[in-house]
């Protein structure tokens, strides 16, 4: 994977057009790691949240966020939050509880001073659909894009 694609994912995260922001990959766990190569490069603030591990800083060598081992703790975190972040959730299967779900609705409409992005990994789509507009769909699968022309600088680059 080029280290390219993690950034250009990064920055349509960033570029979304809310808070919530659902991402479709087939490989999550290489995504993760470019995210992590993105953090440390750039030394913005990426966090991911995985059951039974908790709110960890990709920046900051895997430095925990106190008292968020469950999701809803982290949503909390988040929406409490006054700077910016991108916060990757790892979606547990199933729905999520009626808290975490009143939160996830509560933080996809949330305007805020700062960027706060919160990306769905691995979320359904009986969940996606119960944010109906709420949520922006960020497809992260590069091998299918890869194969595309792009144009960079006046030349096609495949």
């Amino acid at each position: 994977m080029d280290s390219n694609v993690g950034n250009d994912i990064f920055d349509r995260i960033l570029s979304a057009a809310g808070p919530l922001v659902a991402l479709k990959a087939t490989d999550t766990a290489l995504l993760v790691e470019q995210f992590r190569l993105v953090a440390r490069r750039t030394g913005q603030a990426v966090y991911l949240w995985r059951h039974a591990e908790g709110l960890i800083s990709l920046r900051d060598a895997q430095m925990r966020v106190p008292g968020c081992l469950r999701l809803g703790d982290a949503l909390r975190y988040v929406l409490q939050s006054l700077h910016f972040g991108v916060y990757l959730l790892d979606m547990p299967a199933g729905p999520p509880s009626a808290t975490d779900g009143a939160l996830l609705r509560q933080l996809s409409r949330a305007q805020t001073g700062h960027v706060r992005r919160v990306v769905l990994l691995g979320a359904s789509p009986s969940l996606l659909a119960t944010f109906e507009n709420d949520v922006v769909q960020v497809d992260a699968d590069w091998q299918a894009r890869s194969a595309a022309p792009r144009l960079r600088d006046g030349r096609w680059i495949v």
